[in-house]
């Protein structure tokens, strides 16, 4: 069940795993009200693609009235959890994550998100202050080269567990001059000597959590 709580709802998946989705949102016919928080976690079948893209019309009903779930309520989305969402891909993200008022995201335990995907998040929602991309071992310091300008307002970010990532990465990641909390225990790839250059040069940083990072296990609070 979803219950929106109000002009900005809060919506959580119950005991259907996510294939109420579109009974949440809502026909097409009538405006919802808009969700300000909406979490998937562990939705392990869905397929956001399938599940929010407005359906075309019939032959028989030329109306450009979009016949399945509306997007409309999704447009001032702040906070949106997808963790574990197993099915989910880079063509899905593609296709459906452009919401530029959110604010923190979840994409951790999605084991198909390749920097293609990081990629099109960054492009579609600039405004992220918090995200979560802990065990997307796909990802790589390509991807972070392309998408780390997008997010200048981060201030928490989880990478615990991304295998391929390296310094490179934590190069990337300095331009985001607001960040107070960064994740990357489990990075083989990232030494300690590379974290403490970063938080060198990033002195707002308050805490780094570097658990088994290189073998070592460490966390710098400043």
């Amino acid at each position: 069940m979803y219950s929106p709580g109000g002009p900005t709802g809060v919506a959580e998946p119950g005991p259907g795993r996510g294939q109420g989705l579109a009974q949440a949102l809502g026909s097409g016919h009538r405006v919802p009200a808009p969700l300000a928080s909406l979490s998937l976690a562990y939705c392990s079948s869905l397929k956001l693609h399938q599940e929010l893209e407005l359906q075309a019309s019939s032959p028989k009903d030329p109306s450009p009235q979009p016949q399945g779930p509306s997007l409309l309520m999704l447009w001032a989305l702040q906070e949106l959890d997808l963790t574990a969402c197993s099915k989910l891909t880079d063509a899905s993200l593609v296709k459906v994550l452009q919401f530029p008022q959110l604010r923190q995201l979840s994409l951790s335990l999605l084991p198909a998100l390749t920097d293609k995907g990081l990629v099109a998040v960054a492009k579609g929602c600039p405004s992220l202050e918090r995200l979560l991309l802990s065990h997307c071992s796909l990802l790589s310091d390509e991807g972070w080269a392309q998408a780390a300008s997008f997010w200048p307002r981060l201030q928490y970010l989880s990478l615990y567990s991304c295998s391929q990532l390296t310094e490179q990465t934590l190069d990337m990641i300095g331009q985001a001059k607001q960040l107070q909390i960064l994740k990357v225990g489990m990075c083989p790839g990232i030494s300690m000597a590379a974290i403490r250059n970063f938080e060198a040069q990033l002195p707002q940083v308050i805490c780094i959590w570097s658990h088994f990072m290189g073998g070592a296990d460490l966390t710098l609070t400043v």
